[in-house]
């Protein structure tokens, strides 16, 4: 296989990623919903096909860019440190966002693939098996679904705003908190959505289809392509706990028009 230059600005490399999540997608649609099931943790449901993705993904990955380096929720969980993404080109993968839609055949569930230059993402890809859309960005060159250039609202008011969120894990520490700002949502904005996979969520933020987003336990694998897909269609991503983002369990999203106000809402303190 051909060895490419290190350049996370190299048109190859989004091109590549683009390629990668089609055949994590074709490796998912050989494999029908079912099948036996791994709990990680109460709520928090894989299968063997998530590992097998991945290590699909890092075998492809590092026969092309064999200088750069691998992150994947399966084989790490965690976060990486500064240290370790430092001057670096890392790969942050997510085989099967929203596992248990997939093995429920509940059709919300998608394929997450990032590249970060030290600590932010610059290429980016995000694609839903189920509809065959392809969600993709490259630093300073705009984000897009296929051929569509994406663009956050311009909702102003969040009367009129859509949020979107992801459910704790059952037993997770800050649920109380999460109900009380689940609860906040309901009353001050148009509408809620949860339908189990951040990467989505944070793809249709971009897409203008939502416009704000929250979650609190999620890893960087979740919200890395979002990141990116978020920044360079014009909207906003930050933390909710002063951490790094790539460090943070608590994390959201808006449009400009909203971020003072969304934050405001979510994190009221």
């Amino acid at each position: 296989m051909t060895t490419h230059r290190a350049d996370p600005l190299d048109p190859q490399i989004r091109t590549f990623a683009q390629t990668l999540a089609r055949d994590a997608a074709r490796m998912l649609q050989a494999e029908p919903p079912g099948g036996p099931v791994i709990e990680k943790a109460r709520g928090d449901w894989c299968s063997a096909l998530d590992a097998r993705i991945e290590n699909y993904l890092r075998r492809r990955i590092a026969s092309t860019y064999p200088d750069h380096g691998f992150w994947g929720e399966e084989s790490h969980g965690g976060t990486p440190t500064a240290a370790e993404l430092a001057g670096r080109h890392v790969w942050l993968v997510d085989p099967i966002d929203g596992s248990m839609n997939f093995l429920r055949g509940y059709p919300q569930y998608a394929i997450s693939i990032a590249l970060l230059a030290g600590t932010e993402p610059v290429v980016a890809c995000t694609l839903d098996p189920v509809r065959g859309e392809c969600f993709s960005a490259a630093r300073c060159e705009g984000a897009y679904c296929d051929n569509r250039r994406l663009q956050v609202t311009g909702t102003a008011t969040l009367a009129q705003a859509v949020a979107a969120t992801v459910f704790p894990k059952p037993q997770a520490p800050f649920m109380d908190r999460y109900l009380e700002e689940l609860s906040r949502v309901l009353r001050a904005t148009a509408g809620a959505r949860r339908a189990g996979s951040m990467a989505l969520e944070l793809a249709y933020l971009a897409a203008g289809r939502i416009d704000v987003f929250w979650e609190r336990g999620m890893g960087p694998w979740d919200a890395a392509a979002g990141r990116l897909l978020i920044h360079e269609a014009g909207g906003a991503m930050w933390s909710l706990d002063d951490r790094p983002w790539w460090q943070s369990s608590a994390l959201a999203a808006s449009n400009p028009e909203l971020q003072k106000a969304w934050h405001a809402l979510i994190a009221p303190d």
